[in-house]
């Protein structure tokens, strides 16, 4: 059985003294469960403080992006051994965001998932489509497209373990919510491709979040379908309460 995975990506939001209260305030509030996962993605500027809060507990730390170069002329970005030295196991990869304000393409995400797994970071691998492209008939082909070239020369092996985040640009921050039909279906047809691309033993394995406006009110309905594993949570993990009422549902 799949564990649930609740992540929780701040973005650009909360400063150092603003991401300890809130840490400390999941910290409280949260009950371990064995059968659900919870990570956390702050800021670049808190997850060293971060990385001290969480040891111990059963919370784990991701960073929100990376690049997929060593080092170098690289104003602004940040790699993998600079997140991995201050604690990440995980790393966000292709959020829609990244895609669509920042212009980062598919090959750039595949170079990112391959420097993900070669420095032991697991990967939470984003994919899903705008509103004009379901609207239009696009969504499979869209979504098909983003997996195959993300996942582009990465081995059965080496995939093993990372995590999908299926998010619909059209329902990220805009109080928008797939039903759950409307996601189910979206996440079968992933696990399908896993399947055909890789395995069934891969496909049966791989955990596939939802993200796009999950809220305590309709995580349990959308995490009780048969494909989805867990959320890839925005707005709503600014809120320790409202977290981990995610959690909990999960």
């Amino acid at each position: 059985m799949r564990q649930k995975v609740i992540a929780g990506n701040w973005k650009m939001n909360t400063d150092l003294n603003e991401s300890i209260s809130l840490i400390n305030d999941i910290k409280e509030k949260l009950v371990d469960r064995d059968n659900v996962k919870v990570i956390i993605a702050p800021p670049y500027t808190s997850l060293d403080r971060a990385s001290q809060l969480i040891s111990g507990s059963n919370i784990s730390l991701s960073a929100q992006n990376m690049s997929y170069e060593d080092s170098g002329a690289f104003t602004g970005a940040i790699s993998a051994s600079m997140i991995k030295s201050v604690g990440c196991t995980y790393v966000i990869l292709g959020h829609s965001e990244r895609r669509t304000i920042f212009g980062e393409k598919n090959s750039d995400v595949n170079n990112k998932m391959k420097k993900a797994i070669a420095s032991d970071l697991t990967p939470i691998f984003c994919i899903g489509e705008t509103l004009e492209e379901r609207e239009s008939g696009e969504m499979k082909n869209v979504i098909e497209k983003q997996v195959r070239e993300g996942l582009e020369g990465i081995s059965e092996q080496d995939l093993t373990g990372s995590i999908v985040a299926y998010e619909p640009v059209w329902a990220i921050g805009t109080g928008k919510v797939a039903t759950p039909d409307q996601a189910q279906e979206v996440h079968a047809f992933i696990r399908n491709l896993l399947k055909e691309i890789y395995s069934e033993n891969l496909a049966n394995n791989t955990v596939i979040q939802y993200g796009g406006s999950v809220k305590p009110e309709n995580a349990a309905e959308l995490i009780g379908q048969t494909d989805i594993d867990g959320a890839l949570v925005g707005g709503a993990c600014l809120s320790a309460e409202s977290f981990v009422g995610i959690v909990n549902n999960a």
